[in-house]
């Protein structure tokens, strides 16, 4: 589905990707990283928006480049909004299908059928200078859809949705799927892919560090520091025994959150209940300490350097 080889794409000195190799089957994948990783760089050497200063693209065995014919086997939801404002949902998805090459009586069944699969049909004709920012999404992704192509590729799809148009768009994913339709999610959430896929390719640095399934991920994370933040009352208390059990590499303490980085938080996890119940103390929150992952991905991106 898509081929990579030593793809580098400079923006003068700086670099968006950097010796990009990789090879995809037809599939469902998530492109894991954190803001400003190389991921809309990689998504728009994909679609064909950006050439590579170095290195070849394929996508289904032809270049994107200026492939008007390729194209109609993508769809694509950009992360930014490019939407014309006085117009309606209706009308701008119906002229991107007229781009496509439909008809203009395929583009009006196709913007009808779309817009309706993602939860717009009730304000499909209104100005989208109307619309609040879930709705310009779930509007840029019927506009992905409607010619329905073969790869889907998708730029952080859910910003801006609330938790019940999360769900409404992660049925259509999984739906989308379920037909055999190949997908390239990009997110810089975790649960966000999860919900969708288990094959996940994670990205820093406009490198790619690692690949495979959540597992496996996980897998390879033993071993490596990992930052865990619980709120209690009683902070210093806290701090204090967890370092007597030699269970935390270090602990800082700001306010009533206590931040532990430990190489093992599988024991941490299963011991913890029965140490507060012992020592008598109360957690109202435990969390991963840093939700956009950028601390995995400095532990990788350690490993490639050697310094790990």
């Amino acid at each position: 589905m898509i081929e990579l080889k030593n793809v580098t794409k400079l923006y003068g000195k700086v670099i968006g990707v950097n010796d990009f190799t990789l090879t995809l089957e037809a599939g469902a994948y998530g492109l894991l990283g954190p803001n400003g990783a190389g991921k809309s760089t990689l998504l728009n050497l994909i679609t064909g928006q950006l050439q590579p200063t170095l290195g070849s693209v394929r996508v289904l065995g032809r270049s994107p480049r200026n492939h008007a014919e390729l194209f109609r086997h993508l769809g694509y939801c950009p992360g930014g909004e490019g939407m014309y404002s006085e117009v309606s949902g209706y009308d701008w998805v119906c002229y991107l299908q007229r781009l496509q090459g439909m008809s203009a009586k395929q583009s009006r069944i196709a913007a009808t059928s779309s817009l309706e699969l993602v939860g717009m049909s009730s304000a499909m004709n209104r100005p989208i200078s109307s619309y609040s920012r879930g709705m310009r999404q779930r509007t840029k992704l019927a506009q992905a859809i409607a010619h329905n192509p073969d790869f889907l590729i998708l730029d952080e799809p859910f910003n801006g949705l609330d938790p019940i148009g999360r769900h409404e768009l992660t049925t259509v994913l999984l739906d989308w799927i379920g037909l055999g339709k190949s997908l390239l999610f990009a997110s810089h959430l975790l649960h966000e892919i999860e919900s969708i896929t288990q094959s996940f390719l994670l990205i820093c640095g406009g490198r790619l560090l690692a690949s495979g399934t959540a597992e496996e991920v996980h897998t390879m994370m033993v071993g490596l520091p990992n930052e865990v933040a619980i709120r209690t009352e009683s902070p210093y208390e806290l701090a204090s025994r967890l370092m007597q059990e030699h269970v935390a590499e270090s602990v800082t303490v700001k306010g009533e959150i206590v931040t532990i980085s430990t190489r093992n938080p599988a024991v941490l996890y299963e011991k913890l209940p029965a140490w507060l119940q012992d020592w008598g103390l109360a957690v109202s929150e435990m969390r991963s300490a840093d939700e956009s992952l950028q601390a995995l991905f400095n532990s990788l991106m350690k490993m490639h350097r050697g310094e790990l």
